[in-house]
C-alpha cells in the first residue's frame, strides 16, 4: 500500500519526457531503457526548458532527478541547458522508471490489441500485462523513492514517465486508490511539467504530446 511521504521542504517539478521513437511508432514502451527522443520529443523538451526558465529564472537552486531511461535523461539534458545548469549534476534512480510491461514491452499496440483486446482504458491507463508490473508494486517503489529523498533541500526537478508519474503524483497528492490498486492522477501529454507543493498540484507547462503511455 502506498503511503504519503513526510512533507518536503520545497517544491517538486514533476515532468513527463518528450516523445520517443517508440511513441511515434505506436509501440509499448514500458521500462525499456533505450528508446530515444524523436525530433518532436526534442522540441517538447525545449518547450519544457523555456517554461521552467520563465518560472525559475537562470541557474536556480534545484536538485535534478531523472529515471534511468535514456529518454528521461535526454529530456533532462535539454531542460538543464535552458536553466543554465549542468545536467551531469543530476541524479537518477530506477524507481522512477516506467511501469514494467513484461512480454508486451516493445511490441506494437495493434498486435497486442489483436490478441487480448484493448490495453488502454478510458482514463488512459495501461492494462497490466500478464507478466508485467502491477500498479500497487509501482506505487510501492515510487513511495520508497519519495521516502528516501524526503530530505532533499529546496526545489527539485524530476523527469519521469507517463504512468509512473501519474502514480507518483497520486501518492504525493493523496489521491484515492482506484481499481488498479494504486492512487493515480489524471493523464498529462508528453512534455508536461507540474508543480507539487504540500499535496497540491499545479500545471506549469502543458505539453503537446499525445501518446497515452
Amino acid at each position: 500500500m502506498a503511503t504519503i511521504p513526510t512533507e518536503r521542504r520545497g517544491r517538486d517539478f514533476v515532468a513527463r519526457h518528450g516523445e520517443t521513437v517508440f511513441n511515434a511508432a505506436r509501440r509499448l514502451q514500458g521500462d525499456a531503457h533505450h528508446t530515444p527522443l524523436t525530433r518532436t520529443g526534442f522540441a517538447q523538451a525545449e518547450e519544457m526548458g523555456r517554461a521552467l526558465r520563465a518560472a525559475l529564472g537562470a541557474k536556480p537552486t534545484l536538485t535534478m532527478w531523472a529515471s534511468s531511461a535514456g529518454r528521461a535523461l535526454q529530456t533532462l539534458a535539454i531542460v538543464a541547458e535552458h536553466l543554465e545548469l549542468d545536467w551531469h549534476d543530476a541524479r537518477h534512480d530506477d524507481r522512477l522508471m516506467e511501469i514494467g510491461m513484461g512480454s508486451w514491452g516493445g511490441r506494437y499496440y495493434a498486435d497486442v490489441i489483436g490478441e487480448v483486446g484493448p490495453v488502454i482504458d478510458e482514463r488512459g491507463l495501461l492494462r497490466v500485462a500478464p507478466d508485467g508490473e502491477r500498479y500497487e508494486a509501482l506505487a510501492a517503489r515510487v513511495s520508497s523513492w519519495l521516502a528516501d529523498t524526503a530530505d532533499d533541500a529546496g526545489d527539485r526537478l524530476v523527469i519521469m514517465h507517463g504512468i509512473s508519474s501519474r502514480v507518483m503524483r497520486g501518492v504525493m497528492t493523496g489521491a484515492p486508490v482506484d481499481g488498479f490498486g494504486a492512487p493515480v492522477c489524471g493523464s498529462h501529454p508528453q512534455g508536461t511539467v507540474t508543480m507539487l507543493e504540500r499535496g497540491r498540484e499545479t500545471v506549469v507547462h502543458l505539453g503537446t504530446g499525445h501518446a497515452p503511455a
